[in-house]
C-alpha cells in the first residue's frame, strides 16, 4: 500500500468519525432519537460516507477540494435525514361524572291518625284533656317516674297543663290521641310507653319497677 493510499485511508477515517459524531448529535437533538437508535443510524451514515469517500478518492491522494466536496455531501445527507415523528399527545381522560347526591328524606308533613277516625287532623286529633293552671297545693308529682317521661318531657307536660299522675291516669282514648298528636318532637309517646297504665298504678300509691329506680336515684 502506497503512502498516498495510506494517507487517503487516514483522511477517510477521520472524516467518517466526524460524520458519525455530527450524525449522532443531529439525530439525538434534531431527530429526537434515543441513544441506541441514534448511534446505530449514525454508524450507518458514517460507513456509507466511508465507502463513498473511498470510492470517490479511487485510491488517489486526497486533496483539500475532494475532502471538502465529500464532507459537504455527507453533511447534506445527514441534514436531510427524516426526523422521527413526534409522538401524538395522549388524549386527555374525560373527568368521571360526579356521583348524584342522595335525595334528602322528605320531611313529615302530616300527623298520623291517632284517633282512628280516618282523617288526619294534625294537632286536632282526638279530644284535648282537662288541664290545670298549676300543680295542686303548689307541688307536682314526679312525672319522671313514668317510663318515657324524662326531664324535657316533664317540662313539656307542665307547659301543657299536666302535673299529676291522676290527670294522666284518667285520659280516655280520645284524650290520649290528642296528647300523642301534640307532643312536639315526641308524637305517639303516650301510646308507645303505656303512660295511662303506669299513671294508674302511681296515682293509687303503688310503684313500678321503673319508678323504684327513679326514686333510688338510678335514673336521671
Amino acid at each position: 500500500m502506497s503512502r498516498h493510499t495510506q494517507g487517503s485511508l487516514a483522511i477517510v477515517g477521520a472524516i467518517a468519525a466526524g460524520i458519525f459524531l455530527v450524525a449522532f448529535v443531529a439525530l439525538m437533538v434534531v431527530g429526537g432519537y434515543t441513544f441506541s437508535p441514534a448511534a446505530f443510524l449514525a454508524l450507518l451514515v458514517a460507513l456509507l460516507a466511508t465507502i463513498v469517500l473511498y470510492l470517490g478518492f479511487g485510491g488517489s491522494p486526497a486533496t483539500p477540494a475532494a475532502v471538502e466536496r465529500h464532507v459537504s455531501r455527507s453533511a447534506d445527507s445527514v441534514a436531510t435525514a427524516p426526523a422521527a415523528a413526534a409522538p401524538a399527545p395522549a388524549a386527555a381522560a374525560e373527568p368521571a361524572p360526579a356521583p348524584e347526591a342522595a335525595p334528602e328524606p322528605a320531611a313529615e308533613t302530616s300527623t298520623p291518625d291517632y284517633d282512628g277516625d280516618g282523617v288526619q287532623e294534625g294537632e286536632n286529633e282526638g279530644t284535648k284533656p282537662a288541664t290545670l293552671d298549676g300543680p295542686r297545693d303548689g307541688k307536682a308529682d314526679n312525672l319522671k317516674e313514668i317510663k318515657g317521661v324524662g326531664p324535657k318531657m316533664e317540662e313539656m307536660l307542665h307547659g301543657m297543663g299536666f302535673y299529676h299522675f291522676d290527670q294522666i291516669a284518667n285520659w280516655t282514648d280520645q284524650e290520649v290521641a290528642w296528647v300523642d298528636a301534640n307532643l312536639e318532637g315526641f308524637k305517639g309517646r303516650v301510646s308507645r310507653d303505656n303512660w295511662v297504665e303506669q299513671a294508674k298504678i302511681l296515682a293509687s300509691g303503688g310503684e313500678t319497677e321503673f319508678s323504684k329506680r327513679v326514686e333510688g336515684g338510678d335514673v336521671y
